[in-house]
Formats: structure tokens, C-alpha cells, sequence
């Protein structure tokens, strides 16, 4: 039975693509990572696609979907002239590829750090720093973290000192971590990555992407470099805390943290960096953003946009409003490196009353590295240079210009409604909690393509289907499920999908799905479609518990409660459970001597609050899940479900601390 993720998997065939000395192009090395590997062609629907050594046009928008690429249909005529060499309507698989790497690049600037594969002699641990002065080149100054017989990984230069100097703006005033008087070396390779070693600055930092998700209590503050158990607890409580806001932390563990390996901590920054920069890139912050719509489109339109898409539509409309008469800026990397539509977006968006005023003036000098620094000098005047620099635009680092595009929009969106455009109030405009938490959920698993909105992106199945492998593996036959779609056959191939994902829900894995159909998913029907995610969401946590039980039955809710009540009951705690429904677990109380009976002495007990009111509630239950979270639950939960009682959710923070309590015993 094929997986799905024959599609990303890398070939091991290309170990020894880069010569023993390093001295291949860098450039080159990064990109390895993000080819189209030998057995995606190897499909059979991707080999009969070129059967004939090329792809008509019409076929590529549906070729990007299957390798995870989202693009607007009306952009890609222009993208497809730019690549089609002989100018036939046909692409080649060379042609192709390179529309791949280049979409890659520029539509996914939040993708997790790159990996190139080098065999080496000897117990080899060293970073490896080379720089180029190439203006005209793509290629960036890496360093590469090399590990003795095996892979090495890496990282940008400029993206880690870009980096440091954010971290050092935003958390300059956090009392424990002292950036302002001692800040992080920008010029220190190591000097970033020592600073995560100890889990407080990734707290500090995932606290201020998303207010209030830890719970600073939890935290072990002023340690010492040998205190490596309390470390490794912040570690965890940061991952998971993580996992909790929606990033990619498969395969990120304490122990790499903890030892400094660079990709995995810049990875993980770069998650939470860019969650930080997207939070109030919606209607309920900008409301303006309705600006944004196009003819025929309606609000949902703007739910299903990713943040980078809103962003490239805000800069446009932007420059529209101003004397630009350059091409649309479709990316965050070979559009912007002449900036010239850098130094119009500045211009048109700076207070009127900015002294002194900006101008174009930057725009009459022909070196680009000269004429970026002007721009640059330009945004300064707006305070808004957000630690870019000429190279940065230059070369066209998506990552770095996407930041910059951000921090612009963030602090000078200019899209005042006028009185007729004023949202009504009964308009959605954002995503409910629990949507959130189900998107949360999904993409922490590291699927792809990245989930914006649930409802039309899970409506092709495809996510679906790969939860279901998650879950039970070689569930989904993937030779009878489409991974491209064709325009005239669309409709028809995603419901195909949709449908499997029914019959797959009922068997082999049980869901109670009466009244869920292909077409339902298909056409985002929101009751139904959470209904069916619960359960994916349900099936996954009692999955781990299974695998860690290693019983051949499914785990229970009654096997949950009883095993709850045993933990306290040993650990002479008054505390019982009755049900995931009952309402004295709106205080945590219980919870929290759950989590003590796992770990003990893990509580302490005088920062609970025992008024009953709604605000002590919520501070408890903000403490019990981030002490749940520290001693290794992957709860996805939020303070209010457990306030409210919602079953569901509660259901699945029991089922975490028994999991995590499983696998301390396993360890």
C-alpha cells in the first residue's frame, strides 16, 4: 500500500551529492532538501502526468497541490511564462522542478529549517562558517553543524543574527532574562543557541506570540548551568506549550535543545516568531482587511487565506493606492529585491505627519545594495527597519522580507474603513476556540500542506487521510486516493477522497459518523466537519495511550477514570473522579493532584486559588495545564474548556497525563 509520504521523504541516493572538501555551492546544498525526490516521480499518476517528458499547463496547479504548493490559479499564468523556456505551453520535469523550488521558497517562508546529507570521517563536531560577496547570487552565508558519520544541517547566518536582534527587542525588558544589560552575541554562532539551553527564553518567547499560554509559575527561574533536571523540565514545558500554539515539534525533543543543536532551535524559533508576527493579521485586530476582498469574494474568503497571501495582497493594495507602476509583488524574495516596491509601500503608508517626510529618493540610485540601504534609512524614519539589512533584501531572503512586510503591517496597517464598510456585528470574522484548537492540533503533527482555515483545507481529504495513517498506520490504500486534482475532474476527485475518508472512519476506526457524508467534508459543513475532527483528535490521543499499554483494545473512557482514581487514590489524595462531566473540575484542584500523584511534589499547592471565583478558576487552570504540560502532556487544551467543563477537551487532558505518566514508568 503506498504512503502519502512517499511524497516527501528524502532520497537517500543523494548522500554524496556535495564533494568531501564542502566546496559546492551552498546554495546549491540547501536547496537539496526541497527537490522533487526520484520516488515522487516514480508514482504512477505523477509518471503518467509526464508520460511524455512534459506537463501541459493546465495540469501544473494541480501537480503543486500534490507536492504541498498553494497557489492562486490567477497568478500562475504569469509564473508558468516566466518558466516555460521555449515558450510551447509545456513544461519539462527540469522547468518544472525549478517552478518548485522557487514556489517553494517564496509561498513558504514558514517552513521548518533545511537538511543536506554529508558522509564524514572521523568524530567530526564543528561548525563550519563560509561567506560569499556575491550581490547578484541567491546564496546566503550558512553555518553547518556537522555530527560525526552522519547528516549535518543549516542554518543561515543572517537569519540567526536577525534572530537575536529580535529576540533582544522583545524581551529586552523580561527581568529574568536580562537581555537589555547582557543580550544576546549576534556575532556569537553559539551565542543563541546557548542562550535556549535552559527553556526560559523559549517560554518568554511563546508568551508573547500568544499571551497566557504558560503559566510563568511553571517556569524554573534562576538556574544554574547544572541544574540540568530543572532545565530539561522548562524544555519540556516549552515544547509542548509549543505543540499547543500550533507549531511543528515532531522530532523536537529537551535533549537537542538542551545541547544547542542549531537547525532545531531556529526551527522552533522561527515557528514561534512567525506566530508572534501573524497574531493580529486578521479582521478581529484590522478590520480594514476587507479592504482586501475581490470581487465575488465574501469575508470566509479571507478566513481561508494563509498569513502570507493577506500580506501580499496588503502590500499590492498598498502600492495601488500610490505612484507605483512596477509588476504585482507575488513573494517575499525575487519581487522585492530591487526595492522598489519597498520604498512606494513605505511612502504610502507613513503618517502623514512623519518628520522628516519619506521620499522616493532612494529610487535614484542604481546600485541595489546602495539603494536598499537608502530605503532602509527610509523605514527608520517610521522606526520600522525591524533589523533588515541591504543583503537581507538583496538577495531575497523570503523569511527575513516576509518579517519586515509583517512588522510594517503590524504597526502601519492603513486600511481605514470608511462608515459604509463598517463590519457588522454579527459577521464571523475570526475562528472559534475550538477551531483553533483542532487546527492547532493538526499542524503540530507536522502535515502538509499547512492548515489556515479547517474548513477548506481539509475539504480534498487529504489531511483527513493522513491523520488516519497517523493514527492506525496503512489504513489508507493511497492508490485509490488523488493527490493532484485536474480542472475538469476537480469536484469529482476531491469528493472521491472525501468519501474514502467516510468509509475509512467507519472502518477500520469506529468513528460515529451517522450522518457525515463525502459531500459534507467536501463543502465544509462546519458542525460536521468538527464532529469528524473530535474524533480524529479523540482516536490520536487514545492511539498513544494504546501503543504505550501495548494492549490490542482500544483504550476506554472508563479505563481513563479508573486508572485517574487509582493514581490518587495511592498517592492519598481526597480527590475523586466521577466523570469527564463533572463540574468540580472547573477549579483544577483535582488536576492538579493528578499531576502531583504522577510527579510528586511537582505542585505547589499555596499558588493555587481557592475562592471560587472565575478569575481564580482561570488561574488555576492555566497553572494545571502548564504543570501538565512541564511534566510531559501533550495537552492541546485551553484554561477555559476546563473552567467551562467541556467534556471533550477534558477527556483528552486526562488521556495526556495518562500518557505521559505511561511513559514515565516505561523510561
Amino acid at each position: 500500500m503506498a504512503s502519502f509520504n512517499a511524497y516527501r521523504n528524502q532520497n537517500p541516493n543523494r548522500l554524496n551529492s556535495i564533494s568531501d572538501d564542502g566546496s559546492n555551492d551552498l546554495k546549491n546544498n540547501i536547496r537539496e532538501s526541497r527537490w522533487i525526490q526520484p520516488e515522487q516521480w516514480q508514482l504512477p499518476e505523477v509518471q503518467q502526468t509526464f508520460q511524455q517528458g512534459v506537463i501541459d499547463f493546465s495540469e501544473v496547479h494541480g501537480m503543486l497541490q500534490q507536492l504541498g504548493i498553494k497557489v492562486q490559479k490567477f497568478e500562475l499564468p504569469k509564473i508558468l511564462e516566466e518558466h516555460d523556456k521555449n515558450k510551447d505551453g509545456k513544461l519539462t520535469k527540469e522547468e518544472f522542478e525549478d517552478l518548485y523550488l522557487k514556489l517553494r521558497a517564496e509561498k513558504d517562508p514558514g517552513s521548518t529549517w533545511n537538511k543536506t546529507v554529508k558522509p564524514t570521517a572521523g568524530g567530526v563536531d564543528r561548525f563550519i562558517t563560509k561567506t560569499t560577496d556575491n550581490t547578484d547570487s541567491n546564496a546566503s552565508n550558512v553555518e553547518q553543524k556537522q555530527e560525526a558519520q552522519g547528516p549535518y544541517h543549516s542554518v543561515l547566518v543572517e537569519e540567526r543574527v536577525w534572530t537575536a536582534n529580535w529576540l533582544n527587542q522583545f524581551l529586552a525588558d523580561d527581568a529574568h532574562l536580562n537581555l537589555r544589560t547582557n543580550p544576546i552575541d549576534s556575532q556569537d554562532p553559539q551565542g543563541l543557541y546557548k542562550r535556549c539551553q535552559d527553556g526560559i527564553l523559549l517560554c518568554k518567547l511563546i508568551n508573547i506570540a500568544v499571551p497566557k499560554t504558560i503559566d510563568e509559575r511553571a517556569i524554573n527561574l534562576n538556574l544554574s548551568k547544572q541544574d540540568i533536571f530543572r532545565q530539561s523540565e522548562n524544555l519540556e514545558l516549552a515544547i509542548n506549550s509549543a505543540r499547543g500554539i500550533g507549531c511543528k515539534v515532531v522530532n523536537i525533543h529537551p535533549e537537542n535543545i538542551s545541547k544547542a543543536v542549531p537547525h532545531i532551535i531556529m526551527g522552533l524559533l522561527w515557528q514561534i516568531i512567525r506566530i508572534q508576527l501573524t497574531s493580529e493579521i486578521n479582521l478581529k485586530h484590522v478590520p480594514g482587511l476587507i479592504l482586501l476582498l475581490r470581487d465575488g469574494e465574501t469575508v470566509e474568503d479571507l478566513l481561508k487565506l494563509s498569513p502570507e497571501e493577506l500580506l501580499l495582497r496588503w502590500f499590492n493594495y498598498q502600492l495601488q493606492r500610490s505612484q507605483y507602476k512596477g509588476k504585482a509583488v507575488s513573494n517575499f524574495s525575487g519581487d522585492i529585491k530591487s526595492s522598489e516596491a519597498y520604498t512606494y509601500l513605505l511612502n504610502v503608508i507613513a503618517p502623514a505627519n512623519t518628520k522628516p517626510a519619506l521620499t522616493l529618493n532612494p529610487l535614484n540610485e542604481n546600485d541595489l545594495r546602495q539603494r536598499a540601504e537608502l530605503m532602509l534609512k527610509e523605514s527608520d524614519k517610521i522606526k520600522a527597519r525591524a533589523h533588515i539589512t541591504p543583503d537581507d533584501v538583496v538577495k531575497g531572503n523570503p523569511r527575513l522580507n516576509f518579517a519586515f512586510v509583517a512588522n510594517l503591517f503590524n504597526t502601519y496597517p492603513s486600511l481605514d474603513l470608511p462608515t459604509e464598510k463598517v463590519l457588522q456585528p454579527d459577521l464571523v470574522i475570526e475562528e472559534t476556540r475550538e477551531e483553533k484548537t483542532y487546527r492547532n492540533f493538526i499542524n503540530s503533527l507536522g502535515l502538509e500542506p499547512h492548515v489556515n482555515y479547517l474548513y477548506s483545507d481539509l475539504c480534498d481529504g487529504l489531511i483527513i487521510l493522513q491523520l488516519y495513517d497517523i493514527i492506525r498506520p496503512n489504513t489508507v490504500d493511497w492508490s485509490k486516493i488523488y493527490k493532484t486534482f485536474s480542472p475538469i475532474k476537480e469536484r469529482f476527485q476531491k469528493l472521491n477522497n472525501c468519501n474514502f475518508a467516510v468509509d475509512y472512519a467507519k472502518e477500520p476506526l469506529h468513528f460515529k459518523i451517522t450522518g457525515i457524508g463525502g459531500s459534507n467534508i467536501l463543502e465544509g459543513n462546519k458542525t460536521l466537519t468538527l464532529g469528524l475532527v473530535w474524533q480524529i483528535m479523540r482516536a490520536y490521543t487514545l492511539s498513544i495511550l494504546q501503543k504505550l499499554a501495548k494492549s490490542n483494545t482500544p483504550i476506554a473512557d472508563k479505563d481513563i477514570i479508573n486508572w485517574a482514581n487509582d493514581k490518587l487514590k495511592n498517592a492519598n489524595k481526597k480527590t475523586f473522579l466521577n466523570s469527564f462531566q463533572d463540574q468540580s473540575l472547573s477549579d483544577s484542584m483535582l488536576i492538579c493532584d493528578l499531576i502531583d500523584a504522577i510527579k510528586p511534589g511537582s505542585i505547589q499547592y499555596h499558588l493555587l486559588k481557592t475562592s471560587g471565583t472565575a478569575d481564580a478558576k482561570m488561574d488555576n487552570a492555566l497553572y494545571a495545564i502548564s504543570m501538565a504540560r512541564k511534566i510531559g502532556a501533550r495537552v492541546y487544551a485551553l484554561p477555559e474548556d476546563i473552567v467551562e467543563t467541556k467534556q471533550k477537551m477534558l477527556l483528552t487532558v486526562f488521556a495526556c497525563l495518562m500518557a505521559s505518566d505511561m511513559l514515565g514508568m516505561k523510561n
